[in-house]
């Protein structure tokens, strides 16, 4: 059974939606109760920006334990993706899956000979912790287990993973495979753009069908922040793995969305911490949840420029009653920001088009001509253009327009008088040539209509006299 049925796309498109630029990243901020965070590493990061709200050595090497297990299923749903494998596969277990099996594996005893769907395996794999699954799901993609982990690496390089290496689909201990919370951070949002993935990440509990070998598994998440009966239980988390290893401590890479943000929390090397009361706090768990709580108080979506902004006034000439048009942003900028930070400190430069060029804004102007654009900064730091648009119509004065016009002319060189008078004259002329035409056409048409009516009337008289 699966727990939720996710819309994280939608979550993901709203955020980018509400952003005109690239918004840049915050610094991490110092926090009291951050500062003795119980993780080797760690990092709290806006997913649709990429904006880093606080790190902990993200960079420093970590072994990957079960976290690799988010490169392996993003390299299954990329094949099923592509179509190169589909979940309704019936993948039989091999025993070359079970190569580097042991005793300090976690697996889901799936046996030599059984068939199961390529998608409960992934269940199996991520949900159940499988890590003979893991195996066969890198056959059942890429033929052999040692050319998916060549393709994990290579995914990893290409996503711009600078700390990372796998030597394994699982993840379990080796001194050569190694992550960092950076990386893990870059892995896991790129598999999030899949639903497949967000939906199997965001499942606590689910029941596999039944095989030729073995009855319906019941498989239940490690991150339990999702799993409503755990004392660590966190509304706002949507998805996520843990892993508990003796090399690697405790470790968990999560998503969490509340108050409009989508925040991923990476926590690699907690530990398990025993109260006076001898119950147990996994800290990896505890210390995501402090994560998720500073940042969802301390951090919002912020309208830096709003779309109905009067911003500045661009000077018109010859328009009926105004001699300027307001002008405001063709759309907003909005930017993820420390709550604390003053609006007032961000700066609009404004650059009008026809100023700029020492030109001259003749109206007509028709609401929404795009006329300017407005770049708004703070402490140097650039968070976005966009376009200045005209706010209401200008309309001809065109009394003030035939006085340009004459003015210009009578203040014209020599050469351009010449030309006006040219103009002029010709145009009169054709004008002359076009009223004869109009009069000799109509005096034609009235002769033609006196002929026939003379026609007419004699027609008339000789049936007359002829009775």
């Amino acid at each position: 059974m699966k727990s939720r049925n996710y819309n994280f796309f939608l979550a993901i498109i709203i955020s980018s939606a509400m952003l005109i630029s690239t918004v840049p990243s915050v610094p991490a901020k110092a926090v009291d109760s951050f500062e003795n965070l119980a993780a080797q590493t760690a990092l709290l990061v806006e997913i649709s920006t990429g904006t880093v709200l606080f790190e902990q050595n993200m960079n420093t090497r970590h072994p990957s334990d079960s976290l690799s297990k988010i490169m392996t299923l993003l390299l299954a749903v990329m094949a099923i993706d592509n179509g190169s494998v589909s979940i309704g596969d019936l993948v039989v277990m091999t025993d070359s899956a079970n190569f580097d099996i042991n005793t300090r594996s976690t697996t889901q005893n799936i046996r030599t000979g059984e068939e199961m769907y390529l998608l409960d395996l992934m269940y199996c794999a991520f949900v159940g912790n499988g890590n003979e699954a893991c195996n066969l799901i890198a056959e059942h993609v890429s033929g052999n287990i040692d050319a998916f982990i060549s393709l994990m690496n290579a995914i990893a390089v290409e996503l711009g993973c600078k700390n990372t290496n796998f030597t394994t689909t699982h993840g379990q201990y080796n001194e050569n495979q190694y992550t960092s919370a950076y990386d893990q951070f870059l892995i896991f949002r790129k598999a999030l753009s899949y639903p497949l993935f967000a939906e199997i990440a965001g499942t606590y509990r689910y029941d596999t069908a039944a095989t030729n070998r073995a009855v319906s598994r019941r498989l239940i998440s490690s991150n339990t922040l999702f799993i409503s009966t755990s004392k660590y239980y966190y509304r706002p988390c949507t998805a996520g793995i843990a892993s508990a290893t003796y090399e690697g401590g405790y470790s968990l890479v999560s998503l969490a969305e509340s108050n409009g943000l989508s925040l991923v929390a990476v926590v690699l090397g907690s530990d398990a911490l025993t109260n006076p009361d001898e119950s147990v706090d996994l800290r990896n768990l505890s210390e995501s949840m402090r994560l998720y709580e500073w940042g969802f108080s301390q951090f919002s979506w912020r309208t830096v420029l709003s779309s109905s902004d009067l911003v500045d006034k661009a000077p018109v000439t010859n328009g009926a009653g105004a001699d300027f048009v307001n002008l405001r942003p063709q759309s907003s900028i909005v930017a993820l920001l420390d709550n604390e930070v003053p609006l007032e400190e961000f700066v609009r430069s404004v650059t009008i088009y026809s100023v700029a060029n020492n030109e001259t804004l003749f109206a007509p102007i028709s609401s929404g001509d795009i006329l300017g654009e407005v770049t708004v900064t703070r402490n140097g730091v650039d968070y976005g253009t966009v376009l200045l648009i005209a706010n209401t119509n200008v309309s001809l004065h065109r009394l003030e327009y035939m006085k340009m016009l004459l003015h210009d002319m009578l203040t014209a060189t020599p050469a351009r008088f010449l030309t006006w008078i040219l103009f002029m004259l010709i145009s009169s002329y054709i004008a002359l040539i076009l009223r004869y035409n109009n009069v000799r056409q109509k005096r034609l048409k009235e002769a033609k209509e006196v002929r026939e009516r003379l026609r007419e009337q004699r027609e008339t008289d000789d049936r007359e006299r002829s009775r």
